[in-house]
């Protein structure tokens, strides 16, 4: 796997359809213009995840009183995950791009402050989007999931499939 240097930060967009999608294939065309020059075939996969709240975008929170605050407003509601998803090829000489997103809706359930609390002392939620893995210990705070399991975590294979045949057949 290589980590991507993309500027996260240099895209404004309030559409979380069009800013996971926009974070998705950035990502992957800044790691495919880095090392194209190295392979004749090569393909590079970018995503990026979102959380989207009552009409906001929930990014990684930014200290512990961040995750507090976020944690705490989603307790006992509905949250919106948006996963975009890119693929870069490089074959026969070309260069093909293709991007999508998957959008799910996480039902979470009431937490008390001394979970939250708790959850937080883990560390795990610092580097996530809305300040939850749903993969990881957060998946007891989870009571539903409407949508895609894997895009929630942060890879919709699904997803990937699709936009696999799609180059493929084009």
């Amino acid at each position: 796997m290589i980590t991507s240097n993309f500027d996260e930060t240099t895209i404004k967009e309030n559409s979380p359809e069009k800013l996971v999608k926009k974070l998705a294939i950035s990502k992957a065309e800044e790691v495919f213009n880095r090392i194209q020059n190295k392979y004749e075939e090569l393909i590079v996969i970018g995503g990026d995840t979102i959380v989207y709240f009552e009409n906001r975008i929930l990014g990684k929170p930014k200290d512990e009183k961040d995750a507090y605050n976020t944690l705490k407003s989603l307790q006992g509601n509905v949250n919106y995950v948006y996963s975009g998803l890119a693929v870069v090829i490089k074959k026969d000489g070309k260069t093909i791009k293709e991007s999508d997103f998957t959008k799910s809706k996480v039902y979470m359930r009431p937490m008390t402050d001394e979970e939250i609390l708790d959850y937080i002392k883990t560390k795990e939620p610092m580097d996530k989007a809305g300040s939850y893995a749903v993969q990881g210990i957060g998946s007891k705070f989870i009571e539903k999931i409407e949508g895609s399991y894997n895009s929630v975590v942060g890879l919709d294979i699904e997803k990937l499939e699709i936009l696999n045949k799609t180059i493929v057949l084009s």
